[in-house]
């Protein structure tokens, strides 16, 4: 495989989908729960219990997705169709989520179990089929981890950009335009749904499926599964994986709680007729420094390797996380520097994860001689999914542990534990990471030689 032929605009093209699928997720990571809380009038604990009731389907719902995407078969490849044919439906539900009927609460828990189940599925509907593109667009190395390091430059930006916009829409919509604030989420997610289905298109449009899979290779999902789970070093990746995002959850999660209630949010900054709250720009800060993390990622990572770069990036995080918590009310600088600093070690972790999915499914060929690029993926969706899974569950569940009422002032009790919740608990989800990835076993090194041995196949298959 030549890696001349990739152009930037391909790059690009694959930035711009998970630009749209990160838009979505930081909504759910940020805004989600406090809507659910604070707007809809849903108990903590019940919407905890509701996270983990449907994340657990969800979470099952990746692997299925990803068997379909292996199985499917169009003029524009694989994995490429599932962006054109999902990305209506999924801006379409993203508004129903956030819409907030006048039932009663079991009703409101009810409308909660549905619409959130249905964003799910098409949020894995749409990004299964999109993260599976990274194994077949090339099957050089390098050239992921440079795909993977667009995709979450890209990720970043729409994060960037959703936390720019969101909050002040919103209160643009609830505070100026006198609608209701139910409305003002509606029509907020409408805007941003129109931004991700251009996205998606542009992912559809610009990129291309070039690795498939061996000529004489025949459709086995009890081999694929085998083969999957024989697959060591995608385990440590995925176990990894799940800790990250357990401790990425747990921190996002809790932050607008941690502004609104500790902090006491308030307006920080007024642009015209936009005002951004002490939790806006900390949101921004760190998605900012998450971009920086992940420009930084190939070059450091050529430097010492992937799994160096992984293992120091998440103790460091670790021992950042665990000094938020000595931050008081009003010490904003250390706030925002801590939140930078840990922002830019989760950024550069990203790129490195995706791309060592990618060498999983390679190295699963090379042992096995069969490629099961959807299936590697979709399972490692999954781990995304269950991190994300069991981090919102704990979060709402330690919210009702720690005696949380949704609009009143908290108790000292109370309080802590969410400084607990933003600190402490997530230093110990990022150490656990770190711990978990020093097991990993394909080296930059064996990389090359897979991949020679790969393209060597290739060759002979083709003559």
């Amino acid at each position: 495989m030549n890696p001349s032929i990739i152009r930037l605009r391909e790059k690009i093209g694959y930035g711009f989908g998970d630009a749209a699928s990160s838009m979505y997720w930081k909504i759910f990571t940020f805004y989600l729960a406090i809507f659910y809380t604070d707007v809809f009038g849903i108990p903590a604990a019940a919407v905890g219990t509701m996270f983990l009731v449907t994340r657990i389907w969800d979470t099952a719902n990746d692997p299925i997705m990803g068997i379909i995407g292996d199985r499917t078969n169009t003029r524009w490849g694989k994995f490429r169709p599932w962006l054109l044919w999902m990305a209506a439906p999924f801006a379409l539900i993203g508004v129903l989520l956030f819409s907030a009927p006048d039932f009663s609460v079991n009703g409101k828990i009810a409308y909660a179990y549905i619409t959130y189940t249905l964003m799910m599925m098409a949020y894995t509907a749409i990004n299964v089929p999109y993260a599976s593109l990274l194994g077949v667009m090339t099957a050089d190395p390098d050239q992921r981890t440079t795909f993977a390091s667009y995709r979450m430059v890209f990720a970043f930006a729409g994060s960037l950009l959703v936390v720019a916009i969101y909050q002040p829409l919103v209160d643009f919509f609830d505070k100026t335009i006198n609608v209701n604030t139910e409305v003002a989420y509606q029509l907020t997610m409408t805007i941003i749904g129109l931004i991700a289905v251009i996205f998606f298109l542009m992912t559809f449009s610009w990129t291309r499926e070039r690795i498939t899979p061996p000529k004489n290779q025949k459709n086995s999902l009890k081999e694929d599964l085998k083969n999957l789970f024989g697959n060591i070093p995608w385990f440590i990746v995925l176990g990894a994986g799940v800790m990250t995002l357990i401790f990425n959850s747990v921190r996002d999660g809790v932050a607008m709680y941690y502004f609104k209630y500790y902090i006491i949010d308030e307006t920080a900054l007024s642009i015209s007729s936009a005002t951004f709250t002490y939790s806006t720009l900390y949101f921004f800060l760190g998605q900012a420094a998450n971009m920086i993390g992940v420009m930084m990622a190939k070059p450091v990572s050529a430097s010492i390797g992937k799994k160096r770069t992984f293992i120091y990036a998440m103790f460091m995080a670790a021992f950042f996380s665990a000094l938020f918590y000595f931050c008081n009310r009003e010490n904003y600088l250390l706030i925002y520097l801590l939140q930078a600093l840990i922002s830019f070690c989760a950024g550069i972790i990203f790129p490195l994860m995706w791309s060592m999915y990618a060498d999983a499914a390679d190295y699963s060929q090379y042992k096995t001689g069969r490629r099961a690029t959807g299936l590697i993926f979709s399972a490692s969706s999954m781990s995304q999914k269950l991190g994300w899974t069991l981090g919102g569950a704990v979060t709402m569940w330690l919210l009702a542990f720690f005696g949380f009422r949704a609009n009143m002032e908290q108790t000292p009790e109370t309080l802590i534990g969410i400084r607990y919740m933003i600190s402490f608990f997530p230093a110990i989800a990022a150490l656990i990471s770190g711990v978990i990835m020093i097991f990993y076993q394909l080296s930059d090194t064996k990389m090359k030689e897979i991949m020679t041995e790969l393209e060597k196949r290739r060759r002979q298959e083709e003559a």
